[in-house]
């Protein structure tokens, strides 16, 4: 059963036996661009055990589809961190994002300190999206979406569903497009690279660029698979934040 949690039902738990409230950590993940909270349904099935997973519903899509969607990542962080704070209480808590999710969870770690971050499937902040940054017209998102193989195909081909989903389309890409790292203070908790060994939006040389983007305890992993290498490594991905979390 899914339940809404924190103000204007941002957040989203999708398992609530055992008990989450006795579940030592909670882990919270921020879903890609067009991505909605239930992306992270196999993953919290996998975590409920060890972790109180919570799921992030970004405005603008889904049940949210009435709320206007933010194209500012920056802002988009800090709404996030708003809606969380609420929900948070002494335990510690985990970022997971993935592809602009990523940058999300960077932004947000930034300004609450979690004890662990997780990005997956993103270049270093540094270094920007450079394969959407060309992305400005509904073509162009389409052909990118059919291109990275994570969203259904008869989804993109049928008009009335594009029509609910092409403005969270819009505004997701060009927050990511409009994206720009600012200086000042890294989070201070251990990071955690995930990639997909080939996936196109993460060279080499972009993911190692995250160096830079933390102060301690930085580790890399790549998994066999593309952008959304995550849907199957999920236990595997699962595996490795519970032996941390433990």
């Amino acid at each position: 059963m899914t339940a809404a949690v924190g103000p204007r039902t941002w957040l989203r738990r999708f398992h609530t036996t055992p008990d989450p409230a006795t579940r030592p950590v909670q882990l919270v993940c921020l879903p890609h661009a067009g991505g909605a909270a239930g992306y992270f349904v196999p993953l919290s099935a996998e975590l409920c055990e060890v972790a109180d997973v919570l799921a992030v519903q970004y405005p603008g899509r889904q049940d949210r589809w009435h709320d206007p969607a933010v194209d500012d990542l920056h802002e988009l962080a800090r709404q996030v961190v708003a809606a969380l704070e609420p929900a948070l209480d002494d335990r510690p808590v985990v970022l997971f994002g993935h592809s602009m999710g990523a940058l999300v969870a960077y932004e947000a770690a930034r300004l609450l300190n979690p004890a662990r971050l997780y990005v997956s499937g993103c270049p270093a902040p540094s270094r920007g999206v450079e394969s959407e940054q060309e992305i400005t017209d509904d073509q162009g998102i389409l052909d990118d979406l059919r291109a990275l193989d994570g969203t259904d195909a008869e989804l993109l081909s049928d008009p009335a569903l594009l029509e609910l989903i092409l403005p969270a389309l819009r505004a997701d890409y060009r927050a990511v497009r409009t994206y720009s790292w600012r200086t000042g203070p890294e989070p201070s908790c251990p990071l955690t690279v995930l990639t997909g060994d080939r996936d196109p939006r993460t060279p080499a040389d972009a993911v190692m660029e995250w160096k830079r983007h933390g102060t301690k305890d930085i580790r890399f992993h790549a998994y066999e698979g593309g952008h959304f290498y995550l849907t199957e490594h999920t236990r595997q991905v699962a595996e490795l934040i519970a032996a941390d979390l433990a």
